[in-house]
Order: C-alpha cells, then sequence, then structure tokens
C-alpha cells in the first residue's frame, strides 16, 4: 500500500504522485447553502424517507430476508438486479451520516446491513435473484448483473467506512469482493460482466485496504473487454456491452451509455493507480469524441431509448432523446476522475453543465419525484405521473413519477447530491483550486499549514463569488478558480484591489501571495444571456437556438407564456438580447427571461403539408414576448409542452 489513507470521498487515488489535483473529503468541505444546499437538505429529509419506503415496497429488501431466513420462501419481487438498488441507497446514507451524524439513518443503515449479512453466502456470495434459484451463479453474465450488483455493494462498504469508520458494511462488501477474486482471478474465467461498475469499486476497495489482489482483478475485468467474452442472447450486440473492440483501442463511446461510462471510470481509476498511459489516453480520446458529437446541451448523453444508448455522431434529436438521468451520474463520475488526472478545466465545466441543468431537472423540487429519462423537447402534455406508481421510464409521462420498477435513477441522484461537496474543490503542493462555485467551506493543508475558505455566492442567479480566507499560514500559496468556458471579461478583486484574470492553459486563473486571515476576494463572471447554436451536423436543431445564462440552460414551458401562443410554432428573434426577469416556480424564485419572437401562422400550410421548393406558402407571424426558465424548473407545475431549442425567424413578412 502506497500513500497516505484515503480522504473521505468517493475517488480517493492512493498513486498520489500521478495525480494532477488531489481530492477533499467531505470532511474537509461542506456545502453551506444555495440551491444544491437546500437539496442536500432535501435529500436527508424527504428523499432518504420516501427512497427506504419504496424498498420495502417494490420487495427489493424483502428479497434479501427471504435468502437470510427472515421471510417465508416466495417468488423474486421486482427486476432481478434489484439488490443494486438497496446498495446504492445504503452509499447515499452513509455520506449521508458523513456529512451530518443522523441516529435514524446510522440505524436503517446497521438494519440492512444485517441483512446483508444474513443473505451472504458463507463465501461472500451474495445475489438474491440467483440465490432464490432464478438464475445459475455467474452462468449468465452477459444479462445477470451479479457483478454488478456486487460492485454497487462495494460502494457502499467503502462509503460507509469512510465516512462512518465503522466496518460492518464494509466487512460484508470485502467478503464479496474476495468471491468474485476467488471465482475469477488469475484467469480463472475469462469473462466479465455485462454490466460494468464492478471495476471501479474494487479499484476504490484497493485504495480503502491496499489489498492489491482488489486492483489486479479489475485490471482483470477491463482487460477482457473488446474481446466477444459475453454472448448476446436477445437483439443486443457486442457494441452493446462495449465488447466489441479492446478498451485501449476504442475512440468514442459506444452501446448502452450507463455501462460505457461506468466501464470508463473503473479505466482512469486503473490508470491512476498503474500509471498505464495507454488507459488514460483512451479514456480521453472517448470522452472528446463524446463531448464533440454525442453530448446534449443539458448534459445528458444517450440520444437513443432503443438500447439506452449512444447513437451515431451528432445523432442528437432534442423530442427522442433517452437521456437516462443515471448516465449523467456516470459521466460526472468520469469527468471528476479525468479532472484529477490532467487538472484541466473542461471536465470541471462538464460537471457544471451536468449539475446544474440534467441532474437538477432529474428531481422534483420537492425531492419526492424524478425522472428516469430527459427529454429536451415535448411537443404536447403526456399523460401525467400516477401518483404512487412504478411507471415504466418508456412511458415518459408529463411528470416525474414517485418510483420505477427499474428504480437505479432515484439512488443514483441520492449517492450524488449526498456526496456532492467533494466535486467543489482539491488541493496540491501549491494551493487549493475552487471547480465548483457553491456556497461552502473549504479547508486543506497547504504549504504544512492549514488553510480554511468560505464560498459565499448566489450562483447561478449572479456570477459573482466571495471567498474569504478565515485561516492560513505565513507561506505563499496559490488560489485557483476556473474560468467557466462560456466565461467572458471574468474578473478578481483581493482586498478590492484589481488582479490579473487571465486563465492559463488548463482554464483557470491562478492568485498566489501570502495570505492573510480576512483576506477577501471577489471573483466576477458576467452573465449575460447568449443564444447558443448546435455543430451544423446535427440536423435535427439546424437553424435553432438555444438560450444560456451562465451555466443554465433555459426553455420555454407553456404554462410561461400568454394565452394563444403555442410552442410549436414560435421562432426567436436573434437579434433582439434576452431582458432578465424574475418568476417563482415551486416556491423558489429564478432568474427567468422575457425573449423576442415571432407566432408563425402556419394556416396556408396546414391545408398542404408538403409544398415544392419555390412554391410554399409565404410565412408569417406577429411579434410576442415569450418567457424562458430554466431546464431545471420545468415540469414542475404540471404537464406541458416544453422545448430547449427553438428556430430562428427567418419569415417573409418585416414584423
Amino acid at each position: 500500500m502506497t500513500g497516505p489513507r484515503p480522504v473521505q470521498a468517493p475517488v480517493s487515488p492512493l498513486a498520489i504522485d500521478r495525480l494532477a489535483l488531489h481530492p477533499l473529503g467531505l470532511d474537509q468541505v461542506g456545502i453551506t447553502g444555495g440551491w444544491f444546499g437546500e437539496w442536500q437538505q432535501r435529500n436527508r429529509d424527504v428523499t432518504a424517507p420516501h427512497a427506504l419506503a419504496w424498498l420495502e415496497r417494490d420487495g427489493s429488501v424483502a428479497n434479501l430476508r427471504r435468502i437470510g431466513g427472515e421471510e417465508p420462501a416466495g417468488p423474486h419481487q421486482g427486476m432481478w438486479f434489484s439488490d443494486s438498488d438497496v446498495h446504492k441507497v445504503l452509499e447515499a446514507l452513509s455520506w449521508e451520516v458523513g456529512r451530518l451524524p443522523s441516529p435514524e439513518l446510522e440505524r436503517r443503515i446497521a438494519d440492512l446491513t444485517a441483512v446483508l449479512r444474513a443473505a451472504q453466502q458463507p463465501d461472500g456470495y451474495l445475489n438474491s435473484f440467483v440465490q432464490g434459484g432464478f438464475d445459475t451463479r455467474w452462468d449468465n453474465l452477459v444479462m445477470s448483473h451479479e457483478l454488478y450488483c456486487m460492485g454497487h455493494l462495494i460502494q457502499a462498504g467503502v462509503a460507509n467506512h469512510r465516512a462512518t469508520g465503522r466496518t460492518d458494511l464494509l466487512d460484508v462488501a470485502r467478503r464479496a469482493a474476495d468471491c468474485v477474486v476467488n471465482d475469477f482471478g488469475e484467469g480463472r474465467r475469462k469473462d466479465t460482466d455485462g454490466h460494468p461498475v464492478i471495476e471501479t469499486a474494487l479499484v476504490e476497495l484497493y485504495r480503502e485496504t491496499g489489498q492489491d489482489e482488489y486492483l489486479e482483478m479489475a485490471e482483470q475485468l477491463i482487460n477482457a473487454r473488446g474481446y466477444g467474452v459475453l454472448k448476446p442472447k436477445g437483439h443486443f450486440d457486442s457494441p452493446y456491452y462495449q465488447d466489441a473492440t479492446p478498451v485501449r483501442e476504442q475512440t468514442t463511446v459506444v452501446g448502452h451509455a450507463v455501462r460505457a461510462l461506468y466501464l470508463l471510470s473503473g479505466v482512469v481509476d486503473v490508470y491512476l493507480e498503474t500509471g498505464e498511459q495507454a488507459l488514460l489516453d483512451a479514456a480521453l480520446a472517448q470522452w472528446t469524441a463524446m463531448a464533440a458529437t454525442k453530448l446534449y446541451l443539458t448534459g445528458a448523453v444517450g440520444s437513443r431509448f432503443e438500447g439506452e444508448s449512444f447513437g451515431d455522431e451528432y445523432e442528437l434529436p432534442p423530442d427522442l432523446v433517452y437521456g437516462e438521468t443515471c448516465a449523467t451520474v456516470a459521466s460526472i463520475m468520469v469527468a471528476w476522475r479525468l479532472l484529477l488526472a490532467t487538472g484541466e478545466s473542461r471536465f470541471a465545466d462538464a460537471i457544471e453543465r451536468a449539475l446544474f441543468n440534467l441532474i437538477s431537472a432529474s428531481t422534483a423540487v420537492t425531492g419526492d419525484a424524478f425522472f428516469y429519462n430527459n427529454p429536451a423537447q415535448r411537443r404536447a402534455a403526456h399523460p401525467a405521473a400516477i401518483p404512487d406508481s412504478r411507471q415504466q421510464r418508456a412511458e415518459a409521462p408529463g411528470t416525474r413519477p414517485a418510483w420505477f420498477e427499474c428504480a437505479c435513477c432515484p439512488p443514483n441522484i441520492m449517492r450524488t447530491v449526498a456526496q456532492l461537496a467533494a466535486y467543489v474543490a482539491t488541493h496540491d503542493e501549491t494551493g487549493i483550486q475552487v471547480h465548483q462555485f457553491i456556497p461552502a467551506t473549504v479547508h486543506a493543508w497547504v504549504a504544512k499549514h492549514q488553510v480554511k475558505l468560505k464560498l459565499a455566492t448566489d450562483y447561478p442567479a449572479d456570477g459573482t463569488v466571495r471567498i474569504q480566507v478565515t485561516d492560513t499560514g505565513d507561506a505563499p500559496w496559490t488560489l485557483s478558480l476556473r474560468v467557466p468556458a462560456w466565461c467572458r471579461g471574468a474578473s478578481v478583486t483581493v482586498n478590492q484591489e484589481v488582479v490579473p484574470a487571465d486563465p492559463d492553459d488548463h482554464g483557470y486563473l491562478r492568485i498566489h501571495r501570502v495570505w492573510a486571515a480576512g483576506d477577501t476576494l471577489s471573483y466576477d463572471m458576467p452573465m449575460p444571456f447568449r443564444f447558443t447554436v448546435a455543430h451544423p451536423a446535427v440536423d435535427a436543431v439546424h437553424g435553432m437556438a438555444a438560450i444560456e445564462r451562465g451555466p443554465v440552460v433555459y426553455c420555454f414551458e407553456a404554462p410561461d407564456q400568454a394565452a394563444g401562443i403555442d410552442l410549436n410554432r414560435v421562432e426567436l428573434r436573434s437579434d433582439e438580447a434576452p431582458t432578465a426577469v424574475t418568476r417563482t416556480i415551486a416556491g423558489h424564485d429564478v432568474v427567468a427571461a422575457t425573449v423576442a419572437a415571432i407566432a408563425r401562422d402556419d394556416s396556408d400550410w396546414d391545408r398542404h403539408g408538403w409544398a415544392t421548393l419555390g412554391e410554399e406558402p409565404r410565412r408569417a407571424g406577429r411579434p410576442v414576448n415569450l418567457v424562458a426558465i430554466p431546464y431545471r424548473m420545468w415540469a414542475n407545475r404540471g404537464s406541458a409542452v416544453m422545448r430547449i431549442f427553438t428556430p430562428i425567424w427567418r419569415g417573409d413578412s418585416d414584423d
């Protein structure tokens, strides 16, 4: 085992000399307010009991209790991989109690840990579906999700140990990992799971325990992929399972979006511990291709309902997008690891886009309803979710359901929100780097002295961030601030004196000085509204524009528009800048925008449907003002028409 003990964070590499940036633990960074501070409180007060109740209601816990002999034998309830939902909730609760103790949540963790311990076989194997007699151990890895479930169990055990210091859940996780090593290690099996996540989990367990066999097992499972070791039995092919091209030769993301990005997280993790440059090169190539050709403006990934998968390059339809919430969670996981590996701000930019848009939109402001897939356009008000239902995600209800039969997304949201503080800042031997602009406290050891910071901001309502140094030593150190890719004209003052604000090649402002307790830095990022267009090859939105302000993507939703306006028949006046207004949506005040547009009159067209070029009816319309709101706030007022990208007016009239 090399390096210091892992910090209280979801990613904590041991080979620290390979890191460009070092993570800070949840005991070193705390979110103190703002959108995400309020969300963390809801995560604890609302979402946690909601999820625990649903795990009981949908039978996920009962499945495990039956295996442990606590309940009579019976049929398996829910999806065959429902164990993973229990494990992810346990991980989320572990980060929550590490963030702030809770006797009730700690009791629920202990109860669920006891259920898992009773269900686990003596050799460490644990899977309620297989142990219940509904499949054969390791016999159907292409579909069984056995290693996937164990991976989430391992992540829960590591999180619990890091957050609380307890070993009971970690012991269950280690026995499961030992089972995998004993059955698969040293080439005893040549295959792997159809759904990655075990790879990154094993690396994190290696980091927590220092046991080399876990890292070696993760590397073996990564090396197995790409050689057709999985034998699909249905209509999905090897690329869907990331099993057609070896990892080191893959140049873009393919197949099931969540699986591809979970695998990529493990690839970067193995690089960080082994130093194999080919793994980092492959990860960077895949990420760069994804960001350029397969990423939605909202941070969504995975354009196809078929297979929950990536499409071809520039296949980004707004109305047909799948955009699974779990896929964006996975993209954050990859981006964070690449940020630690490279120190490049583009990865923090990607995390920001995902957090303030798709992840925020995934959950109702009440904290007890969720989107599985996330459209970027809705042409009609679809039927609302049935209260207390487990609606299938493909139904795309008009409002967020309370839970799902395939319940992977709500627990994934929970664990992401619980660990958010870990993504705010990092440190290295030169100082502290601030990546996300969230009200928070930060402390770290820099130049052998303890440094403490306090971040205050209304971001993203405005672009001003104030950072106060509350404790520091007498040696100089560097405070680095990310300059978002969208930002133009940032300025910085320290103690009201202007300092240079030019970003370096990695996208950060570096302020090096001898700091003193009480020093106050003010960082201002101008936030005008802007029109955003897609690559010309994105046919689905060619000739259209979206509205952004700072990191926030805006949408038009029917409840905000004047009577008689059909959002399916409007076009933007891109020659007039939007103006800011304040709107209250579901009890939250947000910066909205008034946008000049044309309400089209398509009455002549409606009688034709098609027309020969040059003979088409004259296009006409009337000037109107539309109201745009942050995408994260949509679908909180019932089912409604919504769009992000809107055609740019090029009509025949002079209006």
